[in-house]
Parts: structure tokens; C-alpha cells; sequence
């Protein structure tokens, strides 16, 4: 699964690179979509493939796999800020389509590393037969599962279309809308490298985190609440000044809210079908951004960011509920 993941981001790679300037707006934007849908698959595989591997390869109990999740997650979403300033540079530097090419070779590098050093039998499993047994997960993870719709969409309801436009009404430039964007991406993956310093753990992994999930769940729908009162009132003098160091707080405390759920669908996933059940709460993350994205095109043309951030309150707090509902205890039922 991850080899195919890293050739597919290749191919998607040099798709976009034989994009021809002639070709006409219509067949542009077309060919950019499929080699970004090629991307999107490529990069779901890739993390399914490397989250499972954690699970399989953890060896000594809860604690040190909190600890790998959250190294891991933090890690990603902090190179993934830092390829906004890597991909402007090397546009800047070496122009479209040879950086495209500069990043092929990389992801090549990548690709044959994993053929020639992991272990073939790594986290292999017997499939699902049917899609009766594919979806029919244990309560801990069909939970999780829907709390995470709600949770990613929550951030895209304001992060993708709201929060640009209102800083570019603001009288912010392109540089710095991006490099907000940017520091606030590896931020958020740096306090996710450092969550299990912040979350209280028990020796079983559950007894603890969950009511943590809970703590940190209820938390973050309070910041969108707040922010949209301030907006509502009028009353603060720079309103873009107080919506970025806000959503600084809620990028803490949704780094760690994302650090413990990653964790979390490891400790309930099933040791067997790892790859099945982190893919299915992956699934679910995607069909939280497309929402949370539709949403913030709707809610910044009708309502703004003032309508964005309620929108999301609304999100967070049934991201909340549901979590409140996990199973804390492994002797208590799983099934659904």
C-alpha cells in the first residue's frame, strides 16, 4: 500500500507537469483536477500504509504508541507548512515544471528506500470480503470515525475560503495570508509532536485519553464561539489582529484533540485489520473536509467568517457528543 501510494504521487507529479500553457482553460483545469485527485489517493495511501505500520510495529504497550502517533502526525503536518514555503521557493528558483521534476526524483529516492528496507510481511492481512464486513467496525471506531467528519470539517469551514478572504478584506496582502497559513500548518504540527507531554496517559490507553478527547473536544468548540461573539459585536477595534491570535489558540487545542483521535483509532483499531479500520476512519476525515469545504464557499459568500465560525461551533460540538460516547474501558463492548 505504500509503495503504491509514493507511484502514485509520482504519476500525479508528472501529470501536472506535462500541462501545456496552450491548452485551453477548460482542459487545464480538468487535467489539474484528475492529477490532483491522483495526489489526494496518493497521499490517503501513503498515511493508511504508515499509520498501520506504527500499530503493527509498536511493541510496548499504549505509551510508546502515543508516543510514535503523535511524533508521526506532527511531523507530517509540520513539512506539510513547510512545503507551502518549499513550493513558492522552488517556483521562484527553478520555475513550474522542473520543480515538479526536483520533487519526482525526491519521492523516487522515497520509493526505493521502502522497496529495499521494510519488511515485505509488514502489517499483512486478510481482506474483507464483502462491504457488509468492511464497514461493520467496532463501536470505538465507527465512533471515532464520525467525530472525525465533524472535526476536520470544522477547520476547512473557515480555514480554506472564509479565513483568506476575510484577512484579504482586512487589506493583507497574498505573502502574508500564506505565511500565516503556513507558520500556523507547522505550529499545528509541532503541538501534535508534543501532545503526549500535554495529555494526562494511563498504563491501558483508554481510561485516561478518552476523558482527555472529551476535555480537549469541549475546549475547541468553545474558541469558534467566542471569536464569533467578538465579530458579532463589533466591538474590538482590529478584528483581523483578534481572528488570527484565536484561531492560534484553536490550532493548539486542535492539534492535541487531533494527536489523541489519531491515537485513539490505533488503540481500537483491530491488530489483524489495521490498514481496514485507520483507512475507514481516514475516509471518514475526507468526507469531513469535503463537507467543511462546500461549507466555507456557502458560508463566506451568504454570512462571512462571523457565519464560517458558527458554522463550525455547530460542528465541534457534535464532534463533542460523539466522543462522549467512546468506550473508555477495554473490558467494556466494543461492537457497534
Amino acid at each position: 500500500m505504500l509503495a503504491i501510494g509514493l507511484t502514485l504521487q509520482i504519476g500525479g507529479l508528472v501529470m501536472l507537469s506535462a500541462l501545456d500553457p496552450a491548452w485551453s482553460a477548460a482542459a487545464s483545469v480538468a487535467w489539474v483536477v484528475c492529477a490532483q485527485g491522483i495526489s489526494g489517493v496518493a497521499k490517503d495511501l501513503t498515511k493508511t500504509a504508515s499509520k498501520s505500520a506504527i500499530k503493527a510495529s509498536s511493541q510496548q504497550g499504549a505509551g510508546q504508541l502515543f508516543r510514535w502517533v503523535a511524533w508521526f502526525t506532527g511531523s507530517k503536518n509540520a513539512m506539510k507548512g513547510f512545503g507551502f514555503f518549499l513550493g513558492g521557493f522552488l517556483l521562484q528558483a527553478v520555475g513550474f515544471r522542473q520543480a515538479l521534476w526536483l520533487l519526482v526524483a525526491l519521492l523516487a529516492m522515497a520509493l526505493v528506500g521502502v522497496l529495499l528496507s521494510l519488511p515485505r510481511e509488514l502489517g499483512k492481512a486478510k481482506a474483507s470480503k464483502s462491504f457488509k464486513e468492511l464497514f461493520a467496525k467496532n463501536r470505538g471506531v465507527n465512533l471515532l470515525a464520525a467525530a472525525r467528519v465533524f472535526m476536520f470539517g470544522s477547520r476547512d469551514i473557515w480555514f480554506v475560503v472564509g479565513l483568506p478572504v476575510f484577512l484579504y478584506s482586512q487589506g493583507w496582502n497574498y505573502v502574508g495570508v500564506s505565511t500565516f497559513l503556513a507558520a500556523w500548518t507547522i505550529g499545528y504540527g509541532g503541538v501534535q509532536a508534543l501532545a503526549p507531554q500535554v495529555v494526562r496517559r494511563s498504563q491501558d490507553g483508554l481510561s485516561r485519553e478518552v476523558p482527555e478527547a472529551r476535555l480537549w473536544g469541549v475546549a475547541l468548540a468553545i474558541i469558534p464561539i467566542a471569536l464569533g461573539l467578538m465579530l458579532a459585536t463589533g466591538a474590538v477595534g482590529r478584528p483581523d489582529l483578534v481572528v488570527v491570535a484565536g484561531l492560534a489558540i484553536f490550532g493548539f487545542a486542535f492539534a492535541v484533540n487531533s494527536s489523541l483521535h489519531s491515537y485513539l483509532i490505533l488503540a481500537y483499531a483491530g491488530s489483524e485489520k489495521a490498514a481496514e479500520d485507520v483507512g475507514f476512519y481516514y475516509a471518514a476525515n475526507a468526507a469531513g473536509r469535503l463537507g467543511g469545504i462546500l461549507l466555507s464557499g456557502l458560508l463566506t459568500q451568504y454570512a462571512g467568517l462571523e457565519g464560517c465560525l458558527w458554522g463550525s461551533a455547530a460542528m465541534l460540538a457534535a464532534c463533542a457528543f460523539l466522543t462522549f460516547m467512546l468506550p473508555s474501558d477495554r473490558k467494556a463492548p466494543l461492537t457497534a
